[in-house]
């Protein structure tokens, strides 16, 4: 099992930006597929982004793309969603989460993951 503690969650007005980050422990999370999903109150967890294991691919949903932008630092094992001009709709709470199948590209699927960080809340105030 990965462990994943993802930071950098808060409130921001609308327009503003949040870094978000996730710390995954082990030797091999150059190997992983990462991604981010959010859920809001009263929905269903989302797709945000993902990244393949090397870093070379990735992929959004429509709504956050070109706003969005996930990246991943294998010597620091830690993967990054930068986001910008955020809006209302984007506040939820922030998982990370790992594909411990080695070398595969990114999912938009929750299910193709294995391990999920605790979450971190971002609000964004019109």
């Amino acid at each position: 099992q990965v462990q994943l503690v993802e930071s950098g969650g808060g409130l921001v007005q609308a327009g503003g930006s949040l870094r978000l980050s996730c710390a995954v422990s082990g030797r091999t999370f150059s190997r992983y597929a990462m991604a981010w999903f959010r859920q809001a109150p009263g929905k269903e967890r989302e797709f945000v982004a993902t990244i393949s294991w090397i870093g070379g691919s990735t992929y959004y949903v429509d709504s956050v793309k070109g706003r969005f932008a996930i990246s991943r630092d294998n010597a620091k094992n830690t993967v990054y969603l930068q986001m910008n001009s955020l809006k209302p709709e984007d506040t939820a709470i922030y998982y990370c989460a790992v594909n411990r199948a080695q070398f595969r590209s990114g999912s938009t699927n929750p299910y193709d993951y294995d391990d999920w960080g605790q979450g971190t809340q971002v609000t964004v105030s019109s």
